[in-house]
């Protein structure tokens, strides 16, 4: 029998749960379906977030021929026989085939060279589905001829709608006495995957002969937990391990974070997979609490490139005990995602006059730069002056950390900017 999962695959847009952002109304992809002017995309995500799903049902609103293939087990040979029976549907039909591979970061360079020209000449619309960040797992040529659109993990809301949609409208569930009395466990264990929401579910009804079936947080935490793989980087622990690996860094605990480490190294994950990791949490957990811990990580991942394994397991060692011992911050995370709600809310403000770049004649005329006080031509290489637009002057973004290193930056802000800014 199929799994609940494939059982209850929504079928068109109005059954597709989540992902508003990317095909709600007046989106871009959703008008670029309406019109049948769909480009090539690539779709990248966490796992069962949709990205299939919407990748089917795309070909099916469009009444496109469907072409899939995974680059789990897939190879050049497979593509161009894929291209070939595309070009050959091409001559009869107006629409381009739509090609989906699911997992195309497992591609290599090889591989993703091949699908170049049909792209480019129209040959098929491509759909990537991925896990990983494109701008490091798709090579430039194919990213560029591509639109890429984020999937998010799927929200408390959506998922809670998936229960009750199986529950109520699979063939098998609705022949079944369930009541749903708490879901928080489901959902807690899901991690915003659909896919393993329903697999627990599933799991969780198949467990029990009783007719009537009363599924409580208790009963999902006994079947399911019993029910989970150690580790399997194609599978559903990967994320688990990988959010578990994170957090311990986060919390400070290199104990559990090397622990972490070795679960994914045996079960075979990549070593860059997870030096990239290293990477962003060094700037985004410790920062300017301590800014070596960045050039670390990103030596760490040179390192790693050039040794492979089995040697780059001590590198990584030593990276991921560092870091967890490192004083944390995510001041500049913060900082960062405050100025981009601050743009989004006030648009397109005018740089000051001051500011600005005064390349010709007629700019110098309008202004443009005369009053900026050059930083060095004064005592301490500082004098005050505006550097904000004026709607939003006196706005502090940056909030530096309590640690000893930012602290210090804390002080030097205020013997700058007195009380401008709060400091």
């Amino acid at each position: 029998m199929q799994p609940l999962a494939d059982r209850i695959r929504p079928k068109n847009l109005n059954e597709y749960i989540g992902q508003k952002h990317i095909i709600g109304k007046d989106s871009a992809l959703l008008n670029a379906i309406k019109q049948n002017l769909l480009p090539s995309l690539i779709l990248w995500g966490p796992p069962g977030v949709g990205k299939t799903s919407l990748a089917l049902i795309i070909a099916t609103e469009l009444k496109r021929p469907f072409y899939m293939i995974s680059a789990i087990n897939s190879g050049v040979k497979d593509i161009r026989d894929v291209i070939e029976k595309a070009s050959d549907t091409n001559i009869f039909n107006q629409d381009k085939p739509v090609l989906f591979i699911d997992e195309i970061h497992r591609f290599n360079k090889s591989q993703q060279d091949s699908l170049l020209s049909a792209v480019e000449k129209g040959t098929i619309t491509l759909i990537g589905a991925t896990t990983e960040n494109p701008s490091f797992e798709v090579i430039p040529a194919l990213l560029s001829r591509c639109q890429v659109y984020v999937l998010k993990s799927l929200e408390e809301e959506d998922l809670l709608s998936l229960i009750q949609h199986a529950i109520k409208d699979d063939l098998v569930l609705s022949q079944k006495q369930i009541e749903l009395k708490e879901h928080e466990a489901l959902i807690r264990l899901s991690g915003g995957d659909a896919r393993k929401l329903l697999n627990a579910l599933e799991i969780t009804v198949n467990s029990t002969q009783e007719k009537k079936i009363v599924i409580t947080n208790e009963l999902v935490l006994k079947i399911v937990q019993q029910n989970l793989a150690l580790y399997d980087k194609n599978g559903e622990q990967h994320y688990d391990i990988i959010s578990a690996f994170i957090k311990s860094i986060r919390g400070s605990d290199p104990n559990a974070a090397v622990y972490y480490l070795a679960r994914m190294l045996k079960g075979g994950e990549d070593p860059l997979f997870i030096a990239r990791r290293l990477l962003i949490l060094a700037s985004e957990d410790i920062g300017n609490a301590n800014p070596n811990a960045l050039l670390l990580a990103n030596n760490c991942f040179t390192a790693v490139n050039v040794i492979g394994m089995p040697e780059a397991r001590i590198i990584l060692s030593q990276c991921v005990t560092y870091l967890a011992c490192c004083n944390k911050s995510n001041a500049s995370y913060l900082a960062i995602n405050d100025a981009f709600n601050l743009v989004d809310k006030t648009g397109d403000l005018a740089v000051p006059l001051q500011l600005r770049n005064s390349p010709t004649k007629l700019m110098k005329q309008l202004d443009y730069g005369t009053d900026y006080k050059y930083a060095h031509d004064y005592e301490n290489n500082f004098t005050e002056q505006e550097f904000l637009p004026d709607h939003i002057k006196g706005t502090k973004i940056y909030e530096p950390g309590n640690n000893d290193r930012e602290t210090e930056q804390r002080k030097y802000l205020k013997k700058l900017w007195k009380e401008k800014y709060g400091y």
